[in-house]
């Protein structure tokens, strides 16, 4: 293994390739570096300057028929390197990626946003639990292998990147972005969880993109509308937000995004993460010794703002190598070109990303054209395995949060037992009705809550309440019921809803937590 690792640095110094660093990804060490340089150097030979600097450019992909021609005209005009998809069906987007491939003369980057599977932008696919549901799966393992599967998935879709994990620790529960998209308020977890997941996509050659850099966890704006800032000293920084993407790179992962975040302690010019060279070249390539792809958080969002400038020229200048979904791909590549012929950019430094994102197209097995079959596609993403590995993981997660003298499971159930659905649900209450007779109630705006509390205190002696909306507030009706009856209460919202709750939390027998409001969290609930 040393020796393999001293050739491939040797070959990367005299080839002049990106990449030599403290932590060279894995995919890029294990990659047959006489192939790999054989494939770049015949297509990057054969590029104009225009493709050069497409290839930094991965505009979003409508999957919708009548929206095909407009990115037809990016593959064609500005010669852009990648598509992101964002929304439709299986069949859309699986159609939409092999006429884009045919329609471009370099193979392009297929990437996705699935932090917590396909079904994050595609319907028709397995859901998931979300992260900070997968949070409190104790075996990360299943971590490892819930990865697997959707890096099987991407395989199967033509997907080449996925732009996950989400490295934030969510510290802040008004958090309006980030919030249950991580895997919690611990940065050891949400290390452990984010590498055993990446490691799972990228053992099927599809790039995990770590985001987003240098940490979006603790903020109360949300990047889409606004330029949230950090306001923390260097240390809180490095030891809280900066330390899940340290591990990250040190495990040898691919990719990185940088977050459209002022962070002045970083860089005093309060400029966004993702338009710094002191966070993105000096930071996260020359201190953390980062060597894989930098991407953009998207650049159409409010949070990227260049003073007037171009955005894309802005990110380049700042050190990224993928231009993720600038608002206008036809006007900012001509800013580009127009900044390289003047010199602002120089070509060397086209290229550099140009030869890296090649070399990355060749290690995810582009340099062999790939068409998407649609025949059984469905039943491929759908299968058994994963409906299987969807259940397992919300049963590992459903967390039992109190269990006063050992009550749970219930096992007396000769008693009038009563079940009410704040908010909407489905199988929780037709699961119950498997293991005992339970009366069920909903509780709508048309229903009073005081009549129906005051009615199951009189009638019922064990009340099984699952809490399925987040708009639902905790009752005083319901804490009075708590007190004078057996109330069992479970949760089918965040972490962060609990606390509208405490007084009825307190004297209920049993409070189950079950943070999404799934078929499968609420099957599982009702099970335990």
């Amino acid at each position: 293994m040393k020796g393999k690792k001293t050739i491939l640095l040797l070959f990367l110094t005299l080839t002049g390739y990106p990449g030599i660093a403290k932590n060279l990804p894995a995919l890029y060490q294990n990659a047959d570096s006489k192939a790999m340089s054989h494939w770049v150097d015949s297509v990057f030979n054969s590029m104009t300057l225009d493709e050069k600097i497409g290839q930094l450019f991965m505009v979003v992909a409508d999957p919708r028929p009548s929206s095909r021609k407009q990115m037809l005209d990016y593959i064609q005009n500005q010669k852009i390197g990648g598509v992101l998809f964002s929304s439709g069906t299986l069949d859309d987007e699986a159609e939409g990626i092999n006429l884009f491939q045919q329609a471009s003369r370099i193979p392009l980057f297929i990437s996705f946003d699935g932090e917590w599977g396909l079904a994050m932008r595609l319907k028709d696919t397995p859901r998931f639990p979300k992260n900070m549901m997968l949070g409190a799966v104790q075996d990360n393992e299943l971590i490892r292998l819930y990865g697997e599967e959707v890096g099987r998935e991407c395989n199967e879709l033509g997907v080449q990147i996925n732009f996950a994990p989400v490295l934030d620790v969510n510290i802040n529960p008004e958090n309006p972005v980030i919030n249950t998209r991580s895997f919690g308020e611990d940065r050891q977890l949400v290390a452990e969880k984010s590498i055993a997941y990446a490691q799972g996509l990228e053992k099927w050659k599809v790039l995990s993109v770590g985001k987003h850099f240098p940490g979006h966890g603790d903020t109360s704006l949300d990047s889409h509308f606004d330029l949230p800032q950090i306001n923390y000293e260097k240390d809180r920084l490095y030891s809280i937000e900066l330390y899940p993407f340290r591990c990250y790179i040190q495990a040898g992962l691919s990719g990185i995004m940088a977050g459209h975040l002022s962070v002045p302690a970083l860089d005093a010019t309060c400029l966004p993460a993702s338009l710094s060279s002191r966070m993105i070249t000096d930071l996260l390539c020359n201190e953390l010794g980062f060597a894989g792809l930098k991407f953009t958080d998207a650049l159409a969002m409010k949070g990227a703002t260049a003073s007037g400038n171009s955005v894309c020229v802005a990110a380049i200048v700042a050190g990224n190598d993928v231009l993720l979904k600038p608002e206008k791909p036809a006007v900012e590549f001509s800013a580009v070109k127009k900044a390289v012929e003047t010199g602002l950019i120089s070509i060397n430094r086209i290229e550099e990303s140009c030869k890296k994102i090649l070399c990355y197209k060749y290690i995810t097995g582009l340099s062999t054209r790939k068409t998407v079959s649609l025949n059984g596609l469905s039943e491929r993403i759908n299968s058994g395995y994963a409906d299987g590995l969807v259940q397992t993981l919300n049963a590992e997660a459903v967390t039992v949060l109190k269990n006063e003298h050992n009550i749970l499971p219930l096992k007396r159930l000769d008693k009038r037992i009563a079940a009410v659905a704040l908010g909407e649900n489905n199988l929780f209450m037709e699961t119950l009705a498997l293991y005992a007779p339970v009366d069920t109630f909903r509780l709508n705006t048309d229903t009073p809550p005081d009549s129906l509390f005051n009615w199951l205190k009189t009638y019922y002696d064990l009340i099984l309440v699952g809490i399925h909306s987040p708009k639902i507030p905790g009752y005083p009706a319901l804490q009075a019921l708590a007190k004078e009856k057996e109330v069992h209460l479970c949760f089918f919202v965040s972490p962060y809803q609990l606390s509208f709750y405490k007084e009825s939390i307190a004297s209920a027998k049993s409070v189950t937590l079950a943070y999404e409001n799934t078929q499968y969290a609420q099957k599982a609930t009702a099970e335990i």
